[in-house]
């Protein structure tokens, strides 16, 4: 293999880029208009290869015809994008180009749920029970899901026969736009679930070997947070079937190159000695194959390109070994704490961790838009055991600050440091039943009323704190800061909230203070009118007085605004139209979700400032409802 092009962008396409480097593999980049200077075209070209304009990263026969024009002998998909696509496989096998993945025969036969689950039962694989029984008769709960496609796109639980219709239309709506495939499976909820996934390889030379589990249960909207490997909660016993299941399964389809076999667990099945069921296989590189390269110190990138040379797979099932464990962090671009909607902008400061392995394409000033997948990095800890594992992880996010862009880092940091992970009791729909605390923002706030009064203390060039970069060695001048309340801050130490604050240290926006005898750091950036901290992972906003809020609707007067930035998919009402509460308005989309924009309160729409297929802003108003007592006046 000399050349090869990888048919993806971001962090994946960084990350195929690395190990082909290694091997000597000349790469080629694709980019859209919007990724014209992102990170993965730069890294192609700065490495000898190419980079070549697509009008889009799912459009078969251009990317196809790319691949031809650099003379490669082989694409490697990632994940997402075109990654699981049959037809993508077989124009490139047409094309005399070799895919780094399996066969499109085998794409169709384990790409979508319903075949694959046919296909397990023949290889002797549990397999969750179906609900569609329970959905005529209605023995709820049932989870509606998409056959196509994957990443908890077109997936709904459904816990009242009421809602069954409006799940499953949307569920439909969801899979067609991100798959082009609106089929629909129903099957058993398990509430308390955990998701254990198998990792495999196979070669064309007729081996197979597993790379032992992963624990993926950290999830939300059926969307992965946090995974791990190997998984703490599962017996010998099952760890025995879920990978002999897993190369079976394999074996059955004749399956070539990396894949991933996915399974339910129910804990509470068989009087609480658990059943693993399959759920489907995932035909391409995970996004959590970190933690397995961790664990067991192979590259599956390398292995993935070897297999795809032809090459016989250079490890045996024996040679395969655990050592450790690893969790993995997907930062997002999302707000966490106002409902996990989809974020975007510019990223100001971007500080990843040092010390630990992060994946990412995030770079300071760096435009974020609603265009791809929210996912933004990642951060992947290794220790020799969980605990250690665990507490790396929530030091790398503390050491993780990214301003400009709201992200769900706060909430990773939290999450990590809570006592349900610590204690491995986090199920797949635990973030649906719990809610994760928002931090407080009282130390960020010292932080911000501290650099407010180094900025304001005069002209003299020699404050550490300006806005175009600081600079240490100055010393704290005395000033009144007023920042949603007056703080007083001395030349030396200060009192806020009655605490005494002493400044440590400052150098290129990082912050210690010794606060009430602690230190402390912060990652702080004041402009003229706003100010942003980094503080344990969670970027927090504030203005002159009051904090920035994303106020998605203003209960007091009926407006409905865009909660985040996005399509407008449907508008259910006109002008005129009476509603009661909760009634749906319109439904929003995102990143490949969507919102239902409801109701307030009782009344009557007067204003509907938007049509199907609008680009609309955050805080864009978009509907007006008039109360009832309104009405009468």
């Amino acid at each position: 293999m000399n050349t090869l092009l990888i048919a993806n962008r971001g962090e994946i396409a960084l990350r195929v880029m690395r190990t082909a480097a290694r091997m000597g593999i000349r790469t080629v980049a694709i980019y859209t208009d919007l990724d014209r200077t992102a990170p993965h075209v730069r890294a192609a070209l700065s490495n000898g290869g190419e980079a070549h304009r697509v009008a889009s990263y799912l459009d078969v026969e251009e990317v196809v015809a790319v691949a031809q024009r650099a003379g490669a002998d082989a694409v490697h998909p990632g994940y997402g994008f075109l990654s699981e696509r049959a037809a993508f496989a077989r124009a490139v096998e047409a094309a005399g180009i070799t895919l780094v993945g399996p066969t499109a025969d085998v794409m169709d036969a384990m790409g979508r749920k319903d075949a694959a689950r046919e296909i397990a039962v023949a290889a002797g694989v549990p397999v969750v029970p179906r609900g569609e029984d329970a959905a005529k008769n209605w023995q709820g709960p049932v989870l509606v899901k998409a056959a196509a496609g994957g990443g908890g796109k077109g997936m709904r639980i459904v816990r009242e026969e009421s809602e069954l219709a409006e799940a499953r239309a949307a569920a439909a709506r969801e899979a067609l736009s991100a798959f082009g495939d609106d089929t629909l499976l129903v099957e058993k909820y398990v509430e308390h679930g955990r998701h254990i996934e198998v990792q495999v390889l196979a070669d064309a030379h007729g081996n197979v070997v597993h790379l032992f589990e992963r624990d993926c249960s950290t999830q939300r909207r059926h969307q992965k947070v946090l995974e791990e490997a190997p998984a703490p909660t599962i017996t010998p016993e099952v760890r025995e079937l879920v990978t002999s299941s897993a190369v079976a399964l394999a074996r059955h389809v004749g399956y070539r190159n990396a894949g991933t076999v996915e399974f339910l667990l129910d804990p509470e099945a068989n009087g609480g000695t658990g059943e693993a069921y399959f759920l489907e296989m995932n035909t391409r590189l995970q996004v959590e194959h970190p933690v397995t390269e961790a664990i067991t110190g192979v590259d599956l990138v390398e292995l993935q390109l070897r297999v795809a040379a032809g090459e016989p797979l250079p490890v045996t099932q024996d040679d395969v070994t655990v050592t450790g464990h690893a969790i993995e962090a997907r930062v997002y671009a999302e707000d966490s704490f106002g409902g996990f909607l989809p974020q975007a902008g510019r990223t100001s400061i971007v500080r990843w961790p040092t010390g630990v392995r992060v994946d990412h394409a995030l770079e300071p000033e760096q435009v974020v838009s609603t265009s791809y997948d929210p996912m933004l990095g990642k951060v992947i800890v290794h220790g020799p055991d969980r605990e250690s594992a665990r507490r790396a992880l929530v030091a790398a996010l503390d050491e993780t600050a990214i301003l400009g862009l709201t992200t769900n880092v706060g909430f990773l940091r939290a999450l990590a440091a809570s006592d349900e992970f610590r204690d491995a009791a986090i199920d797949t729909a635990w973030l649906d039943r719990h809610t994760v605390p928002a931090p407080d923002d009282a130390l960020p706030r010292v932080f911000v009323a501290w650099v407010s009064a180094m900025l304001t203390a005069g002209t003299d060039s020699g404050q550490p704190f300006r806005s175009d970069g600081w600079r240490s060695g100055a010393d704290p001048a005395p000033t009144l800061v007023e920042l949603d309340r007056v703080v007083a801050v001395d030349r030396h130490a200060g009192l806020v909230d009655d605490l005494p604050v002493r400044q440590v240290s400052a150098a290129d926006h990082v912050l210690t203070l010794e606060v009430d005898g602690e230190l402390v750091s912060a990652v702080v950036n004041v402009q003229p009118h706003t100010a942003e901290v980094a503080y344990e992972g969670q970027r927090f906003v504030f203005d002159r007085p009051d904090v920035f809020g994303d106020h998605a609707v203003d209960v007091g007067d009926g407006a409905i605004a865009a909660p985040m930035p996005g399509t407008v998919l449907d508008v259910r009402v006109e002008p005129g139209a009476q509603v009661s509460a909760g009634d749906v308005l319109g439904v929003l989309e995102a990143m490949k979700m969507e919102l239902s924009l409801k109701a307030p309160f009782d009344g009557i729409v007067r204003q509907v400032h938007t049509t199907t297929g609008d680009q609309v802003a955050l805080g864009d108003r978009l509907f007006l409802v008039e109360a009832p007592a309104e009405m009468e006046d």
